[in-house]
């Protein structure tokens, strides 16, 4: 099993999270945060005055699957968050040891 950690612009949530349901991957959970990658952040103008916004709004989306699926689920987040753009964001995945279903007990990757 393992962790897939994708940070995305939050425009591109609803486009994700709906080709992943469609492919059946429904478990998932969201998060808002706020980031800065190589871009360092933007710089905006307000009443003339120029400023820096180096904590960009974020979504992360995080989810445990299957070793056989790790690839399909990265290749969907990838095709459907890039805009081609510096800011797309990020995709990590993490070894997980064991999950366990509250509920009833089970473990494993019937768990997930």
């Amino acid at each position: 099993m393992k962790k897939i950690e994708a940070i995305i612009r939050i425009e591109r949530l609803d486009i994700v999270k709906g080709i992943l349901s469609e492919n059946g991957f429904l478990s998932l959970t969201i998060s808002e945060v706020k980031g800065r990658g190589v871009q360092g952040g933007i710089t905006e103008r307000y009443r003339g005055t120029e400023y820096v916004v180096d904590l960009l709004p974020k979504v992360k989306l995080e989810m445990v699957v299957d070793d056989k699926d790790i690839e399909e689920v990265i290749t969907i987040i990838r095709e459907n968050a890039e805009t081609g753009k510096p800011g797309d964001g990020k995709i990590f995945i993490i070894p997980i040891e064991d999950a366990v279903r509250i509920r009833t007990g089970e473990s494993g990757i019937k768990a997930i």
